[in-house]
């Protein structure tokens, strides 16, 4: 398995899919999402395994003006917007190769091991 975690430091839910992987010692690689983002190719990754851009976005962000901009602009300018904005991500988003969840999903990541 290669466990890739992109989160947020205060995020309490990218905490618990932390301690998910300690306790069971399963290593994964912690990618803070607010400082380093994700390549072009990890968001297109993770896009297709959730189903595309829409459910990658956190309906509860902060940056509520950021959010209604999102719907209003074309698909393509979309996925660009949200690649330069990251805090728009739910988190944590939790990769193992071609499979991805976003939030706390243990059941599924069990299903990995």
């Amino acid at each position: 398995m290669n466990i890739q975690i992109f989160g947020k430091p205060k995020c309490f839910d990218t905490k618990k899919a932390e301690r998910y992987f300690k306790e069971r010692n399963i290593k994964y690689q912690l990618i803070d999402l607010a400082q380093k983002g994700m390549s072009k190719g990890e968001f297109n990754s993770v896009k297709q395994a959730v189903g595309g851009y829409e459910n990658l976005i956190d309906p509860d962000c902060k940056d509520k003006q950021l959010l209604a901009l999102i719907k209003y602009l074309r698909a393509e300018d979309k996925e660009e917007k949200i690649l330069e904005n990251p805090k728009l991500i739910k988190t944590p988003v939790v990769r193992n190769g071609h499979k991805a969840t976003i939030g706390y999903e243990p059941d599924v990541w069990k299903s990995w091991e």
